[in-house]
């Protein structure tokens, strides 16, 4: 990966914008730094001043692991889509997302029997519905709060998928679509050229992998070399420096 702000990513940057993409973003960790509680996260209003202002010019995503209702809240300002739940809970298909949610519940009675166990050991359990988060970062013993997740959770079903992220463990339905299915159903969706897409985390590769060659995919922090994503930010403090200079160039004149 390179970093965006070079001659390369400033030119890949400029040519996905003459194609009136789709701009789709993941949250935390993207647009949000990560917090210890996911309750206090936040954007900054620089974040969400510039947002605002491309969502008038572009179609504009976020797509996120958390639900719908939970980032509408977050952002300041009303973007065309929110897919929540990591893809599963898309507003456009919202049968789907229910369909998602009780499937869960076999995992649910797992987390319900051992609720106080988990509690004891700092876990955390986020209920969104058509997924559920098991968090572990305030857990005073993060490595054997893990170890307890991942037995409770095993032997894992074949009708569920787990994965990791940064001190969570995600279950989803095993046919739940994923960011990927999000990104590129909102591309066909609104008629976009193509996509930039920028996220942080392991849930997010599916878009980096599956994305054409003209599109544009930021991974937020260069702590994945192993990424697919083209290009890399250090970190969501420079996520408002993106949104500012897709904005100039937006208001650039065409050169003839």
């Amino acid at each position: 990966m390179q970093h965006l702000f070079h001659h390369d990513g400033e030119a890949a940057l400029a040519a996905a914008l003459r194609q009136r993409p789709l701009l789709a973003f993941d949250f935390d960790g993207t647009l949000a730094p990560i917090v210890a509680r996911p309750e206090d996260a936040r954007i900054s209003q620089a974040v969400s001043t510039r947002l605002k202002a491309l969502a008038a010019q572009l179609p504009l995503a976020i797509v996120t692991g958390r639900t719908v209702d939970d980032v509408r809240g977050r952002l300041g300002f009303e973007p065309r889509y929110i897919v929540g739940s990591h893809g599963a809970e898309d507003p456009l298909v919202p049968a789907a997302a229910a369909a998602l949610a009780a499937a869960l519940e076999p995992v649910r009675e797992r987390l319900r029997a051992r609720q106080a166990q988990l509690a004891d050991a700092g876990v955390v359990i986020e209920d969104k519905g058509a997924s559920l988060a098991l968090h572990y970062r305030l857990a005073r013993q993060r490595a054997q709060a893990l170890a307890l997740i991942e037995e409770v959770l095993a032997p894992p079903d074949a009708a569920w998928h787990l994965f990791g992220g940064k001190m969570v463990v995600n279950v989803v339905p095993r046919d739940a679509p994923d960011k990927a299915s999000a990104v590129h159903g909102l591309v066909a969706h609104c008629g976009a050229g193509c996509a930039v897409f920028a996220g942080d985390d392991v849930n997010d590769e599916p878009v980096f992998e599956s994305a054409p060659p003209h599109w544009l995919t930021i991974r937020i922090g260069r702590d994945e070399r192993h990424s697919a994503a083209r290009f890399f930010l250090d970190s969501p403090s420079e996520t408002a420096m993106l949104l500012e200079r897709m904005l100039v160039l937006l208001c650039a004149p065409e050169r003839p």
